[in-house]
């Protein structure tokens, strides 16, 4: 059993949780949140960890460790556990010739996760290749597999995110043979040298992809600091309308990078990072967190930073630029026992 939690999250950090049980399949995950919930036990589900901000106090329950890592493929469909390591995931489909999930390489985490978030990299969502999920739900205690028009897939959400009534077991994806998702995202598509909206072989966009992400420490090494973080931890936030950038434009004294989203339009959370002055590897003072050397969107542990340290750096950074540029941001990673300060505006 680990000690703390800190050695099941890729940020290394969170205290001790009050129980562990390390689950090897989709059955014995829902046998065991069934035991703990008829019990009045408190549950945090764990797979790669790469998605939480966990209390230095740690967890006043029973931790659920997801480590089944089936992968199936027939024909154009691959269908993976909840505990099986994501990047595993993107390169059985890759080395079976199915492309879809190639621009989400390198990811860290596990497949379970993807559909809660909605995982998206260079111009992919999960969203676009889920088939279905299989969903263990805690009231009835009944497992099925549901459509994904039924999980309220967003921009890095989804109902799975909002509640903790159902447990993924399972994921599915329908994928294509032979060809890469669309190429939509700029930088990739000048490192592939294909054209918008174009495809490749899957191969060579994975093998572009993990080069863009081990570029910004955005590939876990646990001998590079900067890729101890959650990877993004804010949301790209979403303004209103034309009048909104104009705003965030006057005051940068420069045009922002604009991407057109459901609600309004989307603006790089990075770059508003680094133009309300926050650089590459910044800490506000602080010795055990920054602001990753490579990446100003992760913010990293530098190997004896705490929750606390990592949460007070974060609200500097959202409040920072909700003064430079009156746009709020809002962290992606699931806290647990934890939240951010107040803002100080």
């Amino acid at each position: 059993m680990p000690e703390l939690l800190s050695e099941l999250t890729t940020l290394r950090l969170g205290g001790p949780a009050r129980a562990y049980v390390r689950c090897e399949s989709a059955a014995e995950t829902a046998r065991e949140v069934a035991r703990c919930d008829a019990a009045g036990e408190p549950v945090l589900l764990v797979g790669g960890g790469s998605n939480l901000v966990v209390a230095d106090a740690g967890f006043d329950g029973t931790v659920v460790h997801l480590r089944g890592d089936g992968i199936e493929i027939e024909g154009t469909t691959l269908t993976a556990d909840a505990g099986a390591v994501w990047d595993d995931v993107v390169a059985a489909s890759v080395d079976a010739g199915l492309g879809g999930l190639e621009c989400l390489s390198g990811i860290p985490g596990s497949a379970g996760a993807t559909p809660v978030q909605n995982v998206g990299a260079y111009g992919v969502e999960v969203a676009s290749w889920l088939d279905a999920v299989e969903l263990y739900h805690r009231a009835t205690g009944e497992t099925a597999w549901v459509a994904p028009e039924t999980l309220g897939l967003a921009y890095r959400t989804s109902r799975l995110k909002q509640s903790d009534a159902d447990v993924v077991l399972r994921v599915r994806f329908a994928l294509t043979d032979g060809a890469s998702a669309p190429v939509r995202y700029g930088e990739l598509a000048r490192a592939l040298g294909a054209e918008a909206g174009g495809t490749v072989e899957p191969a060579r966009a994975r093998a572009e992809v993990l080069a863009l992400r081990r570029s910004k420490g955005m590939v876990l090494d646990p001998a590079d600091h900067d890729t101890w973080s959650v990877g993004s931890f804010f949301t790209n936030p979403v303004v209103p309308d034309d009048a909104a950038v104009a705003r965030v434009e006057e005051a940068a004294g420069e045009s922002t990078p604009r991407y057109p989203a459901p609600a309004g339009i989307k603006l790089s959370a990075g770059w508003l990072i680094e133009r309300a002055g926050f650089h590459k590897g910044f800490a506000g003072g602080r010795t055990g967190v920054s602001l990753s050397t490579k990446h100003t969107l992760a913010l990293t542990n530098r190997g004896t930073g705490t929750t606390v340290e990592l949460l007070a750096l974060a609200a500097e950074v959202r409040d920072g630029v909700f003064a430079r540029f009156g746009v709020e941001l809002h962290p992606e990673p699931v806290l647990v026992g934890a939240e951010l300060p107040s803002s100080r505006r």
